[in-house]
Order: C-alpha cells, then structure tokens, then sequence
C-alpha cells in the first residue's frame, strides 16, 4: 500500500488549517472573538443575582428584547456607565414592558464577589438583575472581552448589536447612543444601522487554564 509523500501531506495539512482560520473568521465578528451580529444567541442556566433571585436566559423568554451587559465593580469604566444604564433600565422596568435590561459579572476578584455586587446594587439602586457567574461560562459564551460591553438580542434571541453602549464614554459627549437605538430597531423587526462596535473598557478577568502536559 502506497503512503502519501510528503508534500502531499503537507499541502493537506495547510489546507485543513486555512478553512478551519476561515470557519473561525466567518463565526466571529469584527471585534467579538466568539459572536458576529445575527447569530443565535448563547443559552444559561439559572445565576445568582443580587436581588437574591436566580435568573435564567429563559427567565425572560417573555420579552420582545434582552439587553445584557457584561459589568463589574472593579472596573472604573464599568462604574462611570453604572447610572446610564440604570436609566436605560427605568425606560422598560414596568411589568408589561418588551424589552428586558440585565448586567452579568464573571470577574472572581474580591471586589466582585456577588456579596460586593450585592452592596453596589443597593448604594446605587440598581432597577436591573445583577447577575453573577462564578464558572465565567457565559462570558466566555458570548465573547465578551471587556467592562463594560453590551448584547442586544431580538425577539428570536439573535445578536442584533454587541460592543459600547454609545460613542463617548464621556456622557456629555455622546451623540449616538447604540444600544438604544438597537433596542428601536429589534421591536420593529429591523436590524440596527450599526451592528457591532469596539468595546471600552477593563479586560474581563477570565482564569488562566493551565495546559496539560
């Protein structure tokens, strides 16, 4: 039986390694390592939050829109847009409302624990779920990178919107605000103007997972 030479081996090689880059490419977004705007958004089981509920992804299965965004207390840039999502929040905290506003922390230092989220909720009177993965899976799931960074999904539960929440992370500069104007476009059917953006803020703190030898 005749071996494949050499070359023949390694052209194949290259091959399977430049259509694996490409699927790798096409399933990711421009800024987003894992999501690209119109996929199926990932599932979670039920988190901690500091309401002392446990919230699932279909705990809101009910609304029209989920807003998630990754935060955390560590991170100054996640602070400063505290009160701006708050008030994105107070726009659809009524019951009947279609469009649902969350935030999800996965960093596991001290000043993040949910019992230090708990304190933050309070002190600024979070409206929204505060929720807390200690297995960082859901971060990892929708690619979040940074403090503060935010999902828009639609009715179907596809990413419409992922990255800032606007284009200035000084308030009073900001003259396009992203995620609402998503939030717009998902409860009409659409698909926002802008899909996607760079996320400003602190690196989430993923663990290192050691390589096996």
């Amino acid at each position: 039986m005749r071996t494949a030479s050499r070359p023949f081996v390694s052209l194949l090689m290259l091959s399977i390694v430049f259509v694996c880059a490409i699927n790798a490419e096409l399933s990711a977004g421009k800024y987003n390592p894992v999501l690209n705007a119109g996929d199926q958004a990932p599932s979670w089981e039920k988190l901690p939050a500091t309401d002392g509920k446990s919230y699932s992804s279909d705990s809101f299965k009910d609304k029209e829109v989920l807003v998630i965004a990754f935060m955390c207390n560590s991170c100054p840039y996640a602070v400063d847009y505290e009160a701006r999502l708050n008030r994105l929040a107070q726009k659809y905290v009524a019951k009947d409302s279609q469009v649902a506003v969350i935030a999800v922390n996965v960093n596991l230092v001290p000043a993040d624990s949910l019992e230090k989220m708990t304190e933050q909720a309070k002190q600024k009177q979070f409206v929204f779920p505060y929720l807390f993965d200690e297995s960082q899976k859901i971060g990892q799931d929708f690619g979040a990178t940074r403090t503060p960074e935010f999902f828009v999904l639609n009715k179907d539960r596809k990413v419409v919107y992922m990255g800032a929440m606007d284009d200035a992370t000084d308030a009073s500069r900001v003259k396009q605000d992203y995620v609402s104007l998503a939030i717009e476009a998902a409860l009409k059917g659409k698909q926002p103007e802008i899909t996607e953006t760079i996320a400003i803020g602190c690196n989430v703190r993923y663990k290192r997972i050691r390589r096996k030898n």
